[in-house]
């Protein structure tokens, strides 16, 4: 089959697609026949050991795929061979076949497509966390929730999720094309982040008063301009840093307001931290994955790939997520 292949940590455009051996599922895991695979702006830090977690040399990246099951392994009983699904890895997505843990494998509903199931894994999975769960945002209906990298996966999943738990969303983007899309998923406001100054705005449309809750995926200034249009007790969450600058937390800022600041590194919760936790979450993690199939079968939430490109042209879709020109997810897709 093929794969791409990391044989040392270096950047993305430099790995190539190798020819080998179908993987053999162990104990409590299946093999999937992928469809479809997520690209993602941290599977480029991956690639190149910038992660918090290092694979094992070599390895093939990517962490999301959906597909059908093609071999069960040992004590497997909830799925059968042929099921289709959606499923976290601990790597290895980015290839014809790739073996989950079970525990992080999720019965597709009938009309989602795989293409459009990558997006709920990652995407949509850590925005209704961070939207729902106390600990983190937990958004109320009639608060303001402001969104950054609105157009992106997880920042459009925020924004529809926002609006189903009654938020007033306002959304920012850097096109004119990225806010049209957004603003069509339910935002009640977009602002153009490279033509106004988004705390400026942001303050105007809530009368000086600022926002509730903050979901940023971008991190550096953003961030610190963030925390200066917040209302007091509101919480912000830095969802991923894809500016590419991890910002500084003034504590003093902090305390003027009694803010909270809260993080969600969703890996924990299918395994992916020095204690492999997946078993003590999976109940956690079905039921957040069930309300989420729930919605899209409502018709509730919409999924967004922008763009799907063949395995063998995995470059050229990561240089589009690296530009920040995708609207919504991108996906590889097998025949």
């Amino acid at each position: 089959m093929k794969a791409v292949i990391v044989p040392d940590w270096m950047p993305f455009d430099r790995l190539s697609l190798h020819e080998v051996p179908v993987p053999v599922p162990g104990a409590g895991e299946v093999r999937i026949r992928v469809r479809a695979s997520g690209v993602s702006f941290a599977t480029s830090l991956v690639v190149q050991g910038k992660y918090q977690r290092k694979p094992p040399l070599p390895f093939t990246p990517g962490t999301e795929v959906a597909g059908e099951i093609s071999a069960l392994g040992e004590g497997v009983t909830r799925f059968r061979v042929g099921d289709r699904v959606c499923a976290v890895l601990d790597w290895g997505g980015m290839a014809e076949e790739a073996v989950a843990c079970a525990v992080n494998v999720y019965a597709l509903p009938a009309g989602l497509d795989f293409a459009r199931a990558i997006a709920f894994t990652h995407s949509y999975a850590t925005s209704a966390a961070a939207l729902t769960w106390p600990h983190l945002l937990n958004l109320q209906a009639g608060q303001t929730l402001l969104v950054h990298g609105a157009a992106g996966g997880v920042g459009l999943a925020a924004v529809e999720i926002g609006k189903l738990l009654g938020a007033h969303v306002i959304a920012t983007a850097g096109t004119d094309d990225k806010l049209a899309l957004v603003s069509a998923h339910g935002a009640d406001h977009v602002i153009n982040y490279r033509e106004e100054d988004f705390r400026v705005a942001v303050l105007a449309l809530t009368n000086g008063r600022g926002v509730d809750a903050v979901y940023d995926p971008v991190g550096g200034d953003v961030f610190m301009q963030s925390l200066r249009c917040m209302a007091p007790e509101a919480r912000i969450m830095p969802v991923g840093f894809a500016g590419g600058e991890i910002p500084q937390i003034p504590a003093n800022l902090l305390l003027v307001k009694n803010l909270t600041v809260c993080g969600l590194n969703l890996g924990l919760y299918f395994g992916w931290s020095p204690q492999d936790l997946r078993h003590v979450h999976e109940n956690r993690m079905r039921a957040l994955m069930d309300r989420l199939f729930g919605w899209f079968e409502a018709g509730k939430i919409q999924p967004v790939i922008g763009s799907t490109w063949p395995l063998e042209r995995f470059q050229e879709a990561m240089a589009e997520v690296l530009a920040r020109r995708a609207l919504g997810r991108v996906a590889l897709v097998m025949d």
